[in-house]
């Protein structure tokens, strides 16, 4: 047992070494590819950030919560809305909340782009989904620090990476749940669409995705959580945002910048999480019907 221990460990697979290669090929091969895909992200997410800073804060925090309020119509959620975004501009992290939402945006509408279309097909083509599940199931298990590191070298330091590998990790919620929520529509439904002489394309508008919307919306909560705990995490590649004074006070030990900077992203967890939900008053309308 011991020889065969040995052999096995003496004779390692270079799987990294392997990695490396195809990394450093693709860096000197696809230069110009991922300088491009820089400048077309970071040009557009620092203009955001700068139009929002521009905006006054308190300005601002009424837009919020006027937009909380026709969202959802609850007076609590507005006062808490009001009351979280003045405590973050209290505690002196209000640009790097800016900078935050910004990216959980951007990431958020990049991962729903691809991944709702995705799903989309993959209900039409189960074989495709039965292909894609074990490769969604890899990039949602690895640890998210690994994304860093290709995203890293390919991009270098500062937002692209940070969106890259956190839209590579929130991917998959919209790919499942879209192809979820259409495959569970009823086939009553769909037969009755289909009685009304619908193409595929107006079954697919009219009937299965109105039926599937709230699967589907789910996905988009869904993502936009992941893509805030991968947002945080991207600050140590320079992504900014609330991350950054994240590991600022891990760095120095900093516990009262890390209790701060820790409230601050749960204030804009909750928010964003609220503002996504289906309002009560919509669930039971839905129920009577």
């Amino acid at each position: 047992m011991e020889g065969l221990e040995q052999v096995i460990t003496q004779h390692k697979i270079e799987i990294g070494r392997g990695a490396k290669v195809v990394v450093d090929w693709l860096t000197s091969n696809f230069e110009w590819l991922f300088d491009g895909i820089t400048y077309g992200l970071r040009v557009p997410i620092e203009g955001t950030v700068d139009l929002l800073l521009a905006i006054p804060s308190l300005a601002f925090v009424g837009i919020c919560a006027a937009i909380a309020f026709l969202l959802q119509r609850s007076w609590k959620l507005v006062a808490f809305v009001i009351l979280g975004l003045l405590l973050i501009l209290n505690l002196g992290l209000w640009k790097d909340m800016v900078e935050t939402v910004v990216l959980i945006l951007y990431a958020t509408f990049v991962s729903l782009s691809i991944g709702i279309p995705i799903g989309i097909i993959c209900s039409r083509r189960p074989w495709l989904y039965r292909l894609l599940s074990p490769i969604l199931d890899m990039m949602q298990t690895i640890p998210t620090f690994v994304y860093l590191v290709p995203t890293l070298i390919f991009f270098g330091l500062g937002l692209v990476p940070g969106i890259i590998a956190t839209v590579i990790f929130a991917v998959p919620a919209p790919i499942r749940l879209t192809y979820l929520g259409i495959s569970q529509v009823p086939t009553a439904l769909v037969e009755a669409g289909e009685s009304f002489g619908c193409t595929r394309w107006q079954l697919l508008w009219r009937v299965k995705l109105p039926a599937a919307l709230p699967t589907i919306m789910a996905g988009v909560n869904q993502c936009i959580m992941l893509s805030l705990s991968m947002v945080v995490i991207a600050a140590l590649v320079g992504a900014g945002g609330l991350g950054r004074p994240v590991v600022r006070s891990l760095g120095q030990a900093n516990v009262p910048l890390g209790v701060e900077s820790g409230l601050a992203i749960v204030i804009v967890a909750i928010i964003l999480d609220r503002l996504l939900k289906r309002r009560a008053t919509q669930r039971a309308g839905a129920g009577q019907v």
